[in-house]
């Protein structure tokens, strides 16, 4: 079937990559590792960018990396939401007594990766572009979308669970759902070296 991959970067991240030797990951042959029978005519990677911390400076440098890397596959395509800072008052769990029971902490939110992901899936599904949308995500906020899928425009969705359990309110409306097991992400990953119109680049060594 011709078959467009959705890619929610920040729950597929943390779900199965975070502190794992995997992050280096060709997420083309994962799909077709997945779906061997099946034609990827597309990929679609839903991101922000992240920002250098004071433990963390490289961090941005990393992602950089990684999203030339996935540029080098064909058809996969990089949306970008935006991450948003802000001070915000939150009350404790177990306040001191006779002190505030709140708090002034620094919240980081990543906005439009969902929404992003969301509309290109319900877009792409109108114009009639895949037989399947696979959705590589396990978040119940992604519900409304695959329904509107599954059951208006009757094409097909399968997911790619990046999580231990899968959402129970996606398993209802897809079509299969596959949970994305440590052998696979070891078979499909990027070579160390890779080149592009730019020249060669690496695998970044903390990887």
């Amino acid at each position: 079937m011709r078959t467009h991959v959705y890619i929610d970067a920040f729950n597929l991240y943390y779900g199965c990559l975070r502190n794992t030797p995997y992050r280096w990951l060709d997420i083309l042959k994962l799909a077709q590792t997945l779906l061997p029978n099946d034609e990827i005519d597309a990929i679609k990677y839903f991101t922000a960018r992240v920002s250098a911390r004071p433990d963390d400076p490289d961090k941005p440098i990393r992602q950089q990396t990684y999203l030339r890397a996935l540029r080098t596959l064909p058809n996969l395509s990089i949306i970008e939401g935006h991450f948003l800072t802000h001070v915000v008052s939150m009350r404790l769990a177990d306040p001191i007594p006779g002190q505030s029971p709140y708090v002034r902490v620094i919240k980081t939110e990543e906005k439009g990766s969902d929404v992003n992901l969301a509309a290109h899936l319900l877009h792409d599904g109108h114009l009639d572009r895949y037989e399947l949308a696979v959705v590589v995500s396990n978040d119940s906020d992604l519900l409304s979308p695959i329904q509107i899928v599954a059951s208006e425009l009757k094409l097909q969705v399968g997911l790619f669970n990046p999580h231990q359990h899968p959402s129970r309110e996606l398993i209802e409306h897809a079509l299969f759902v596959k949970n994305i097991r440590k052998g696979v992400l070891s078979m499909s990953q990027f070579p160390s070296h890779l080149s592009d119109e730019h020249g060669t680049f690496h695998k970044p060594p903390s990887w």
